[in-house]
């Protein structure tokens, strides 16, 4: 029994005396003596007996949050607010009854302080274009944030606003694969409001291009387009993928969904004409695909549809001149091959066949003019122009000096070649 009695002295006798010791430091946290407290918080814990105290890792939580917050200690110790959230996680883990009675008497003023002090931390990094640095804090903000999220001490399971600027931070540091994790987390969520589309574009793009994750840009796509369906982004990002799968078919039905949800796009709507254009018309008559007629005139449908809706959309005037004109040129290819044998003569039929050749040529330079002209007519009569608006009334210029060069109207050759010879200076 004097055994017992003993041993249970000496224990008592050691509790007391680690009660003394964080009374002591607890004190000098009161006086704002972050030194001694800090000095002797580390020692206390060092000592294997004091290694589950939970009061003593609790009252380490709150030394090191203070030194984080004080302005001379602070800089010197850049990892204090981390050394107290790591050690209000140890109180919490030797807290077996989950009541955290120390916590909640402080009405959980500690972990709020570590919260708020990485969040402010990272918002004067960031606002000092120390990126790298806001973005440690920032994550540190939301990791406590998850925390507490965790333990019931929060009812905001996503702050947005902490995840978000996480995320630029990292973006902002080279650390796109960590910021695609943070953004990833906001588009999940199905956040909204301004600015926020931006998130869900930027993880289409870095999904699809850089990732090569086709599979998780649709994602994101189709995310983004039921959070922002008036963006016209969504659509556009769906014909470029389409684009670069390399299937003209599947391009034109994309091309047909957009529209008919969107029936007055006319950048879109221009945009399924050039190409159905494009496609149809090789230079080699040979590499047009079987349906050239048919993509053609579907393209010259959109056009006059988007002239319909946007009266002075230069670029598809122009283009609905081409279409004219270049059937003119094919015209004229089947006219020149036409040819006599050496020393020979054309047939009756073969003449017959060149005379109405050169009547279609004619007739199809005459309906590309009006086009042309209407492309002067818009931009002719601004002033400065970008060069893509440059370029399209050269070649309006251009393509009427050949036309009136084939009927052999001079004074109308010298007319636009004066405008085409103008047109840097006077835009």
């Amino acid at each position: 029994m004097k055994k017992i009695l003993f041993t249970t002295l000496l224990v008592s006798a050691v509790m007391g005396a680690s009660a003394q010791n964080l009374e002591k430091i607890k004190d000098n946290l009161k006086s704002k003596k972050y030194t001694e407290a800090k000095t002797q918080i580390d020692q206390f814990l060092a000592n294997e007996k004091n290694a589950k105290n939970a009061e003593g890792w609790y009252t380490k939580a709150k030394v090191y949050s203070e030194i984080a917050q004080d302005p001379t200690m602070g800089p010197a110790t850049p990892d204090a607010r981390k050394v107290a959230f790591d050690a209000l996680k140890q109180y919490v883990a030797l807290d077996d009854k989950g009541q955290y009675v120390l916590l909640q008497i402080d009405q959980y003023k500690p972990i709020m302080d570590i919260y708020q002090g990485f969040f402010k931390a990272g918002a004067d990094d960031y606002n000092s274009n120390k990126y790298e640095s806001a973005y440690g804090n920032f994550k540190g903000c939301m990791e406590v944030g998850e925390f507490m999220n965790q333990k019931k001490w929060s009812n905001l399971a996503l702050d947005t606003t902490v995840v978000l600027y996480t995320g630029i931070s990292a973006e902002k540091s080279n650390k796109r694969d960590d910021a695609a994790i943070y953004y990833g987390k906001l588009a999940d969520a199905k956040v909204s409001g301004e600015g926020m589309g931006e998130i869900y574009k930027w993880l289409v793009d870095y999904h699809y291009n850089t990732k090569k994750d086709e599979a998780a840009a649709q994602k994101y796509l189709t995310l983004g387009k039921e959070m922002f369906p008036k963006d016209a982004f969504w659509s556009a990002y769906e014909l470029d993928m389409a684009r670069d799968a390399g299937d003209k078919n599947n391009l034109f039905k994309k091309y047909e969904e957009v529209l008919a949800q969107d029936p007055n796009n006319v950048a879109i709507r221009y945009n399924y004409a050039v190409e159905m254009y494009q496609e149809a018309y090789k230079p080699e008559i040979k590499d047009r695909p079987s349906n050239a007629a048919e993509l053609t005139a579907k393209a010259e449908e959109n056009l006059k549809k988007v002239v319909e809706l946007k009266p002075d959309y230069a670029a598809a005037f122009l283009v609905l001149g081409q279409i004219q004109y270049n059937q003119g040129v094919d015209y004229n290819t089947q006219n020149k091959a036409i040819r006599p044998p050496a020393g020979g003569k054309l047939k009756p039929e073969e003449l017959k066949k060149k005379e109405e050749l050169r009547g279609l040529i004619a007739k199809k330079f005459d309906d590309a003019i009006p086009y042309f002209e209407k492309v002067d007519e818009i931009l002719g009569s601004q002033g400065k122009l970008k060069m893509e608006d440059k370029s399209h009334l050269k070649d309006a210029y251009d393509l009427l000096i050949t036309i009136y060069d084939n009927k052999g109207n001079k004074d109308k050759v010298t007319f636009y070649e004066n405008k085409f010879n103008n047109v840097d200076k006077a835009h």
